[in-house]
């Protein structure tokens, strides 16, 4: 199993978010302590890549995950979802245990 994957729609929004941005960015997903479920995820443009970073590419887009992050999405997947309820990346992470509603903040056991 991949340690992290994209899904096909959230490389294409990551590429039309990085080409009307700066071309030079990757999607930076990382989680952080915080939330409703004690960990949330964050996501944001960058051009720096640290030494320890990981860098995962599909279909010409970039996401650098921190190891640190990387062993709480071990196996999960990126994708890009547009609904009508809002257009927004999500995690399917299968290491979580529970998630809040939204599925921006999630636990472990």
């Amino acid at each position: 199993m991949d340690r992290f994957r994209i899904s096909e729609a959230a490389a294409a929004r990551i590429a039309a978010i990085v080409a009307a941005e700066n071309p030079d960015s990757a999607l930076r997903v990382e989680v952080l302590a915080g939330g409703c479920n004690g960990f949330q995820y964050k996501f944001d443009l960058t051009r720096e890549v640290a030494a320890d970073d990981v860098v995962f590419e599909r279909g010409g887009a970039k996401v650098i995950v921190d190891p640190a992050s990387l062993d709480l999405l071990d196996g999960a997947e990126l994708d890009f979802k547009d609904t009508l309820m809002g257009a927004y990346f999500a995690v399917g992470n299968p290491n979580a245990t529970s998630s809040c509603g939204c599925g921006s903040s999630f636990s472990v056991d």
